[in-house]
């Protein structure tokens, strides 16, 4: 059986932020379809190495030379000297693609593979203020490394049409294959035939991060005054919401909450009011997963195959959000969406995904 090494950022923790749960997703699929004793990990990150002022000093000086945040030539060495050992490297982020520059350099005779999560240019124009002057530097050597993986990958993975026009217009390749993000199914079935309350309680999903901030915060200010809803706001980091803006005292905010099971149980609706990124939203295929009535906007919606209104509404406006949640307020629906459930399994389960990635082996 054929050997791969899979190179990612970190080990997983028990608070998973979207990245790191497509990152498991891909380690999970590609150790069922080798063999969990044929797939590797390899981290990025050093958990136990201690970060001060030099460390960080010293990780904008590799920036310069294309060594993205938490990588270091040394690191790089050492994956291109055990790589001769393994059939596949699996580069679980395009903003690592000096890794592939340097395995090519290095005459590796295995396939190099690499995973967009994101166009990473377009992720972090999204994450980093403006007014950061570490800004420049940051976009420049991610833009730098998607198009190593472009160039020097054997194969290259992206979520979603979008995200591949966009990497073909920037550097000339198209991907080898479109894998959307999926989940391993955690959904535990009950007997869930209560229909949506006439006060919905409404479910924003999100971790601390600018695209998200903004939404639920242009959400709070443009629809919450004019809906009859519980609010409920959970998501790693969250607390720095509450703390920086003027939050209404009944919206219920949940910081670094490690089982976001019950609060999906409880809800009525999912409201995803995002405006901007790249890539697929990972809470949406979570939302997906435990058939949940979802009210988004196309953002939130991006790279899904689905019947908007049967998964819930598409919302992109202030007006068209007020209108949706009233409307269920006054037409309640099944709390449980069957719909939803059925579209994940078929689209977005890990099972699903599972031969779009055996292709990409042969």
């Amino acid at each position: 059986m054929p050997k791969l090494l899979f190179v990612r950022y970190s080990r997983s923790t028990e608070i998973l932020e979207g990245g790191a749960q497509g990152a498991q997703k891909n380690y999970n699929v590609l150790s069922t379809i080798l063999g969990e004793e044929n797939v590797d990990a390899c981290y990025i990150c050093n958990e136990n190495k201690k970060t001060g002022f030099l460390n960080y000093i010293q990780s904008f000086f590799w920036m310069l030379s294309g060594y993205f945040w938490g990588l270091s030539p040394q690191k790089v060495n050492e994956i291109a000297k055990c790589a001769p050992q393994y059939d596949y490297v699996f580069i679980d982020r395009s903003v690592y693609g000096i890794i592939a520059k340097k395995l090519v350099e290095a005459n590796y005779k295995g396939k190099i593979i690499t995973f967009f999560h994101n166009v990473e240019k377009v992720y972090f124009e999204a994450k980093i203020s403006k007014w950061a002057p570490w800004r420049p530097l940051i976009l420049k050597c991610a833009d730098k490394n998607d198009g190593y993986s472009c160039k020097y990958s054997d194969k290259i993975i992206v979520l979603n049409t979008r995200d591949n026009q966009e990497i073909t217009r920037r550097y000339s390749r198209s991907a080898d294959e479109l894998i959307p993000v999926a989940f391993k199914d955690k959904f535990v079935p009950t007997k869930n035939n209560r229909l949506t309350r006439q006060k919905p309680l409404c479910l924003f999903l999100g971790v601390y991060f600018p695209p998200n901030n903004e939404g639920i915060l242009w959400f709070i200010r443009n629809v919450y005054p004019y809906v009859d809803i519980k609010m409920k706001i959970v998501g790693k980091w969250m607390s720095r919401l509450k703390e920086k803006n003027d939050i209404p005292e009944d919206v219920d905010l949940h910081s670094d909450v490690p089982d976001l099971a019950p609060f999906f149980a409880e809800a009525d609706f999912m409201i995803f009011p995002i405006f901007k990124g790249s890539g697929m939203k990972v809470k949406t295929c979570e939302s997906l997963m435990y058939g949940k009535n979802i009210i988004a906007t196309t953002e939130a919606f991006e790279g899904y195959e689905l019947d908007y209104d049967k998964a819930g509404g598409l919302c992109n406006t202030a007006e068209e959000f007020i209108d949706r949640i009233n409307y269920f307020s006054e037409h309640p629906v099944p709390q449980f969406n069957q719909y939803s459930r059925r579209i994940f399994l078929e689209k977005y389960s890990e099972e699903a995904v599972k031969i779009l990635f055996q292709r990409i082996l042969e």
